[in-house]
């Protein structure tokens, strides 16, 4: 019985590490070549895992794609925190269109995987939409803390997420990041200032 304990007691980390270099791979993957192109046999042999393994942390391909839309989620907040707790005095427009720029860019995850997924009530779209309802209430209380009135933040909020939308897609498409986030963050500044000033 103590032996047995032991085991599991050992095994716990492994698994963990072993769900973790599966998620690494598939963040990768997935952001470079898109969901569909990367199958799970090529996410296995790049975390050099198992077929039992693979399965027993995520029983399907689904809720891989699951686990890698809430890490994108959680790297979005853990920026937005971040950028909050160092007082930053970045702009709404930067913060957005320094997305664009980051490594590796190659359009929004949430906006490939909704495409790719088209189904409304996929799991993965789920993801998608608690992100986008997080990014919404996220820039409309950013306006609100700039003395924007509630009901004004709220539509300016949507109109700045679709401009945000149609920015990554530019941005990817176009090959022109900087560009593009250039033309984002004065996008974003013209709203809010129309915004304020009624």
């Amino acid at each position: 019985m103590t032996v047995r304990t032991e085991e599991s007691a050992a095994a716990a980390p492994m698994r963990g590490r072993a769900r973790a270099a599966i998620l690494t791979v598939a963040v990768a993957r997935f952001t470079a070549d898109g969901i569909r192109a990367v199958s799970a046999d090529r996410v296995m042999d790049e975390a050099g895992v198992s077929k039992v393994t693979f399965y027993r942390h995520f029983p399907t391909k689904d809720d891989l794609v699951v686990a890698y839309l809430e890490h994108e989620l959680a790297r979005v907040q853990d920026a937005v925190a971040q950028a909050r707790d160092d007082g930053s005095r970045e702009t709404l427009g930067q913060a957005l269109a320094d997305e664009i720029c980051r490594p590796g860019f190659r359009g929004c995850p949430f906006i490939n995987a909704a495409a790719e997924y088209p189904d409304p009530t996929s799991p993965v779209r789920a993801v998608v939409t608690r992100f986008r309802d997080w990014m919404i209430s996220t820039i409309a209380t950013a306006l609100t803390e700039r003395g924007v009135p509630e009901a004004g933040a709220s539509s300016t909020a949507r109109r700045i997420m679709m401009l945000r939308d149609g920015a990554l897609v530019e941005g990817y498409v176009s090959g022109d990041a900087r560009g593009v986030a250039r033309e984002l963050e004065a996008g974003v500044a013209a709203l809010v200032n129309a915004t304020e000033a009624h």
